[in-house]
């Protein structure tokens, strides 16, 4: 009988082991594209904000708005792109898409 609950028991744990590193992995494959162009577009505006005597800004609002045309068209791909071209252009590195 112990035998059995010991060997039942270490099944269970070993099934909770590996639900909880499925869970951890699936967290961290969470991030969307769309979900990337809403933070590229608020780094941008906060960016924007820091540097907004520069010359390049006029530049940087005007890839914001055409990448948001983008994202809202489900053309992510082109909308990141855009919108991390015009932080490079103020200066600023691009988020990580994890963070």
């Amino acid at each position: 009988m112990r035998r059995l609950s010991f060997g039942l028991m270490g099944a269970l744990l070993g099934i909770s082991l590996v639900t909880a590193a499925a869970q951890e992995a699936h967290a961290k494959a969470g991030i969307t594209r769309s979900e990337t162009c809403s933070r590229l577009s608020h780094q941008l505006d906060e960016a924007i904000e820091t540097h907004a005597k520069a010359v390049q800004v006029a530049e940087a609002k005007a890839l914001q708005k055409k990448a948001s045309r983008y994202c809202a068209a489900r053309k992510e791909a082109q909308g990141i792109r855009m919108l991390a071209d015009a932080l490079k252009l103020l200066g600023v590195a691009p988020a990580e898409p994890n963070q």
